[in-house]
Formats: C-alpha cells, sequence, structure tokens
C-alpha cells in the first residue's frame, strides 16, 4: 500500500509460513502440531488477558452439542473470532470500572478533581488521547475521545460539508455500512439537496471489491463536483482495505477533501492519517480496541483545519477557563475542541483498560523498538494468511467464479476479501452457495465452539485478531467449518 507499509523480504507471508513450517518438521499446514509450533514462537499475543465466552455460551439457544466431530467441552473457551464485531472485555476492565465506582461513592462530586486513583474526571479523556494518536497514526492535538461514531460523523459534517453550486457531491462506497449511509443522505437532505447528490461507488460486475484505479478514475472524472469524499477505511463487509494515501493525494488534487470512517481499522491495520494529509475522520472503540458494545468513540481532525467553525459545547472550551463558566465559546486546540459534552467516565475507563493491553505490546522486550501496531502488524499477517491458506485447502471451497454454480446439493465459498495482505486486515469474508446455506453453517460452528458473525446475503466473517487469537484458534476454525459442512451436505 504505503512505502512506509511495505512488507520487508521475511514480510511475506507465503515466505514466512513456509520458513515456519520447515522449522516445524511438520509436513502439512493442515497439522495441528503446526498451529502448536506456531502458538509456541508466539511473543505477541495477550489473551490471557481477555476473558472468551465458552463453547456453551456460544452455542444457539436450545441447540445440542456439536453434530459434528468436537473435542469441546461445554466449559472450555470458545474460538472466538468475532473482534471485528465486538472485541473482546480485558480482564482487567471491570476492576478499573469498580475503581470508578469507589471513587464516585467516597468522593462523589470531588472525584472531578480529587480521585483516589490520581484519574480526576476534569481530565478523564487525557489518559486515552495520546494512545488513540499513536493508533491512528496523528498528533495527540488532533484527536478527541468522545460520542459515538455516527454522531462524530455528523459533528465533523457540519463543519466540512460546505456544499456549493459546483461542488457539492459526497463520494462513498455503495456498500458502505448503513449508519454511514443514512449520514451521508440527511446531510444532503437537510441542505435542501437532491439524491444526485450522493455519490455510491459500487464494484464491477461479479467483483465484490473497489479497484483502486475504478476510484482514481471516479475521482479525476467527477471531482470537480465532489466535496467531500468518504470511504470506510476498511470496508466492513468485504474486509477490503482501501489505499488511504493515494485516495487522499488524488481527492486533494481536484480540490476535494478527504475522510474516512475507521471503525474497522483503527487498532486493525497500521494507519498515518497526519502523514497522509487525511482531513477528518471518525471511528468507534468496541471492535478491535475492545471497550465494551457501545464504547465511547473518536475523531480526528487535521492541525491544518484547528480554526474551523464547529458546533460548539462546554466540553471542547479552552480548559483554562472553561469551569469559569464564560459565555462565549473559546474552543480548545486542535480536536478537542469539537467536544460537545464531558464523557462517560465509564466509558473512557473500559477502552483505557484495553489500551494499556495495546502498550504492554510495544513496551516487550519482544517488540525491540517496534511501535505495538507495527508487532501487532506483523503478527496478524501471519495469522490471516494462515487461515487463508487452510481455508482455500478445504473441499468446499472454490473460486468466485463458481460460488453461485448451481450444482446440486453442493453447498461451497469463496473468500471476497483481497488476497494481497497489504489490501485488507485481520478479517477474512466467506461467500457461501447458495447464500441461504449460511445460516445452517454459522449455527453449525456455534455449536462447534467457534464464533464469527453473518452478514447477510451469504456472508460469514471470521476476524483472527492478533491481540488476542491463536493459531490454534485458526486452525480450529477451519476444521470444524469443513466438518460442519460436511455435516449439512450429508443431510440434504
Amino acid at each position: 500500500m504505503m512505502d512506509s507499509l511495505q512488507p520487508h523480504a521475511d514480510d511475506d507471508v507465503q515466505h514466512r509460513l513456509a520458513a515456519a513450517l520447515a522449522a516445524s518438521g511438520e509436513s502439512s499446514l493442515t497439522s495441528p502440531k503446526f498451529a502448536a509450533y506456531l502458538d509456541q514462537q508466539e511473543t505477541v499475543s495477550r489473551s490471557d488477558q481477555f476473558s472468551f465466552p465458552s463453547v456453551a455460551t456460544v452455542r444457539p439457544p436450545g441447540v445440542a452439542k456439536a453434530t459434528v466431530s468436537s473435542s469441546a467441552r461445554d466449559s472450555e473457551p470458545s474460538v472466538y473470532l468475532a473482534g471485528n464485531s465486538l472485541g473482546l472485555m480485558p480482564n482487567s476492565t471491570p476492576k478499573l470500572i469498580q475503581e470508578e465506582l469507589e471513587a464516585w461513592k467516597s468522593q462523589g462530586v470531588l472525584g472531578h478533581v480529587e480521585h483516589p486513583y490520581e484519574r480526576p474526571w476534569v481530565k478523564i479523556d487525557e489518559i486515552v488521547t495520546p494512545i488513540l494518536a499513536e493508533i491512528v497514526g496523528a498528533k495527540p492535538a488532533e484527536v478527541a475521545c468522545m460520542g459515538s461514531l455516527t454522531s462524530n460523523i455528523h459533528i465533523l459534517f457540519t463543519t466540512f460539508y460546505r456544499p456549493t453550486s459546483d461542488r457539492h457531491k459526497i463520494l462513498y462506497e455503495g456498500k458502505a455500512f448503513p449508519s454511514d449511509q443514512y449520514a451521508f443522505a440527511s446531510q444532503v437532505e437537510m441542505r435542501g439537496l437532491a439524491p444526485s447528490s450522493l455519490l455510491p461507488m459500487d464494484p464491477r460486475p461479479r467483483e465484490y471489491t473497489l479497484r483502486t484505479e475504478d476510484i482514481l478514475h471516479m475521482i479525476e472524472e467527477q471531482g470537480d463536483s465532489i466535496a467531500i469524499i468518504c470511504f470506510g477505511a476498511v470496508q466492513y463487509y468485504s474486509g477490503q482495505w482501501f489505499d488511504m494515501e493515494t485516495i487522499t493525494r488524488a481527492g486533494h488534487a481536484k480540490g476535494c477533501l478527504v475522510a474516512f470512517d475507521c471503525a474497522h481499522a483503527v487498532g486493525n491495520v497500521p494507519i498515518r492519517l497526519h502523514d497522509w494529509g487525511v482531513d477528518f475522520a471518525a471511528w468507534c472503540s468496541y471492535k478491535y480496541l475492545n471497550s465494551g458494545p457501545g464504547g465511547i468513540a473518536g475523531l480526528y481532525v487535521h492541525e491544518r483545519w484547528a480554526d474551523k467553525k464547529r458546533l460548539a459545547g462546554w466540553w471542547g472550551h479552552d480548559t483554562s477557563t472553561r469551569f469559569a463558566m464564560p459565555n462565549v465559546f473559546a474552543p480548545s486546540p486542535g480536536a478537542a475542541g469539537w467536544q460537545l459534552s464531558n464523557p462517560s467516565v465509564l466509558d473512557v475507563i473500559s477502552l483505557y483498560s484495553s489500551l494499556q493491553v495495546f502498550q504492554s505490546v510495544g513496551s516487550s522486550a519482544s517488540a525491540g523498538s517496534a511501535s505495538f501496531m507495527a508487532a501487532l502488524r506483523h503478527r496478524s499477517l501471519l495469522l490471516t494468511g494462515y487461515l487463508e491458506a487452510l481455508l482455500k485447502q478445504s473441499p468446499y471451497y472454490v473460486g468466485m467464479e463458481r460460488v453461485h454454480s448451481t450444482e446440486r446439493q453442493q453447498v461451497k465459498f469463496t473468500l471476497i476479501t483481497p488476497s494481497d495482505p497489504e489490501q485488507r486486515g485481520a478479517q477474512l469474508s466467506l461467500l457461501f452457495g447458495p447464500p441461504e446455506a449460511m445460516d445452517v453453517i454459522f449455527d453449525g460452528l456455534r455449536s462447534a465452539g467457534v464464533l464469527g458473525d453473518e452478514r447477510r446475503p451469504g456472508v460469514i466473517r471470521l476476524a483472527p485478531v492478533p491481540l488476542y487469537n491463536s493459531f490454534r484458534d485458526v486452525h480450529q476454525a477451519a476444521t470444524s467449518l469443513d466438518g460442519v459442512i460436511a455435516h449439512h451436505v450429508a443431510s440434504l
């Protein structure tokens, strides 16, 4: 993708897998002993710092134990490959939340400034901002921890979407997450513009990802009428990681503002929002950042836009005079000036719990001088590459052109996520044919103790998260998938 992110020779996934296989003494990637060998080489995983749902918990309600071969006992941890939907709970989260409840109980309002654990609530967002800045590749002053993803998109569009008669369109991927589509449509509608101001972009026929050259062609062709380009940095359905730097450069060359919804990128892939010149971005934190369901979100505003007009609220006021309660708004420097209300302490502390685990990766001796995101990315490439290799050895895997064929009583799947590791993160999206088989396969995986998540029509997303998933998880998921499909085919 970008020069700074190009893999070194020893980072080539296939080369790394082949070298590891040779060193392990095993003859096949499908050997469970090879997965165990890969886990034995582990130095980055923090699986012991997270709570995994049990096999019994992930089983569909009312479903008996797995009807396919499985040695999993009810009390054992499940194979949890749904961190792209909701990250696991760090073991430290309950303790930190309890500390805040104790501070509230013992200090009352004084907890804002006199905190028994030295986390005064008047500065609570400041404990996470520097870590978030490192994760998204920004300066701390360009990042704010606040709100929720869609509300932050609206807040940012209020500042940056200034349509004119000539430049009014919003360019985005046609299968963007629905909330983004609703946000864009309502922004257009609220300004009295026609739906033609929306410019969704779909892949070519019989393709599931957008080609970079097609995006660049669209920008070149329509750029003079485009006000904002806003793609999902990592596409939620296909798992495609867009070439953010190239898109940003092309958009700016045509006078467009360029933004990204980083919900599936933050904590997943190494991004450099500041260096790439991205104008603004927003994200949630309950996926790869493990802040908990509905956890607090964040936004980024490039420093060149620090003085732009925005919606104002008291928490965005300059901290030096915020509690003097002046009548006139004086914004805090940088992205913090876009904050509206004081953030939920319990939400921030839940996020902080996970970010401490991220930091522990970078501080470990094994990580050397590499940042924690670089170390996690290095592991993620191999983890997802291993899953891809196992899936492609399945007797039920077919090429894209065959997945919708009408072979009688044949269940099959293909991968719609890019095969190039530099165009994806942790997630692989499996498209099943016929599509209705997906529900049966998904429930079968759950009954076997494997949890991904489903997206209709016909897709199961599996995301081995480098912070806590193991190579054994990956091997077990691929093996269980074959068993579930075989059982289903036999029942037809």
